[in-house]
């Protein structure tokens, strides 16, 4: 298993489950206005918004709060937010994605640096990083959606390039051009995904032991817990043994 996906996992076993939730609505009204903004304030007719709305469905955030994200953008309530990437080393010279949504520059720039830098990190110039990078569309499907199998064939005749299953899910990979016809052909099949969007995957990861692991889930833990931070990716792996310690921890 992989950087932003096992930070994820621990992070849901930990806990935490209400401010976790709380923050995921937040940051997903934030995509939400401006996909609508950026776009007609359709979902039939806007894909970005349409999939970010599909995002929030698929995590249960009331229909009310989707409603009102969207109006902010139509009636130009709306602050006006800007797509911003930073790419940097972290503990161990892992490398990390951060992409953000800010009305704010030098603030968030100001966040993210200090947290690489408390970390030992450091950030770096656009494209530092990022050359290590593919772009790739990224569905997810809860495990209770059918086994290894069924979901392998699913995503083959859809049109996918990988799936990767494990207790937690089914993780589909296919080109970002084609995620939006990808995604349509596995809800024929599989129903609604957990999640369907645009993703950074790692070229090669790179192992970390436990003390390093525990490192870099502090550095992307302040990160997500910055408001203007929507993604954060590392190029990491860890063992089952390690990522048992840590879950456990």
């Amino acid at each position: 298993m992989a950087g932003h996906s096992q930070f994820k996992n621990i992070m849901h076993r930990k806990g935490r489950q209400d401010a976790v939730r709380s923050k995921m609505f937040s940051k997903l009204a934030r995509e939400i206005t401006v996909a609508a903004k950026t776009g007609v304030p359709d979902p039939t007719m806007n894909p970005r918004l349409r999939l970010a709305v599909q995002n929030a469905k698929a995590v249960s955030m009331p229909k009310d709060n989707i409603a009102r994200a969207i109006s902010k953008a139509s009636m130009g309530d709306a602050e006006n937010y800007e797509e911003v990437r930073y790419e940097g080393y972290g503990p161990g010279g892992i490398a990390l994605i951060v992409e953000a949504l800010t009305d704010n520059r030098n603030r968030t720039a100001s966040n993210v640096r200090a947290a690489f830098t408390k970390s030992g990190g450091a950030l770096g110039e656009t494209g530092s990083v990022s050359f290590m990078w593919d772009r790739v569309g990224e569905i997810v499907y809860d495990a209770k959606v059918g086994d290894t199998d069924k979901v392998m064939d699913a995503a083959i005749e859809a049109g996918a390039d990988d799936v990767q299953s494990d207790e937690d899910g089914h993780t589909i990979t296919c080109a970002f051009e084609n995620l939006g016809e990808v995604s349509k052909a596995l809800e024929g099949s599989l129903g609604d995904a957990e999640s369907v969007k645009i993703v950074w995957k790692p070229q090669n990861n790179v192992p970390v032991d436990e003390e390093r692991a525990q490192s870099l889930m502090k550095l992307v833990g302040t990160l997500e817990d910055d408001d203007d931070v929507q993604n954060v990716y590392a190029n990491f792996e860890v063992d089952e043994a390690t990522l048992a310690k840590l879950s456990a921890a």
